[in-house]
């Protein structure tokens, strides 16, 4: 420590306290390669109201108006080739431009619009009772 300008201990000075510690035996984990398994969400197939975003999957005619808000499902916003970027705003060549996207037409290419959602679902409301059932339980003989 002479060599130094300052007396203060620091990261350099290895004294007698450096010696090796004896490395316990760790357990050895198993399965630890390959990818872990990923808690994905499940999948379902609906189809929304392109006005209100109802659902729209126990219709039976899906070329009626929403249940809700009464807009044509069968209308250029609510199609699948309905696409604004393209030409005459839908991905099928159709011969002209329809002029109101929300209003009910006659197209021969309508299909509707189906959408794959992540299926979310809330866990159920715990109860009051539920927890103080379980204390009670910690007791019991």
């Amino acid at each position: 420590m002479s060599d130094r300008k300052y007396r203060q201990r620091g990261y350099q000075d290895r004294g007698e306290e450096t010696q090796k510690r004896p490395s316990a035996e760790k357990p050895v984990k198993k399965d630890t390669f390959g990818p872990r398994p990923i808690q994905m969400p499940g999948t379902r197939t609906v189809s929304r109201c392109a006005q209100c975003g109802t659902l729209l999957q126990s219709l039976p005619d899906p070329v009626g108006p929403c249940p809700k808000c009464g807009f044509d499902l069968h209308s250029c916003k609510q199609c699948t080739y309905f696409d604004p970027s393209s030409r005459f705003e839908c991905m099928q060549p159709i011969p002209e431009r329809i002029a109101r996207k929300d209003a009910r037409n006659e197209c021969t290419f309508y299909s509707i619009r189906v959408m794959v959602e992540k299926e979310t679902s809330t866990p159920t409301p715990v109860r009051a009772d539920d927890a103080r059932k379980a204390f009670e339980n910690l007791f019991k003989k």
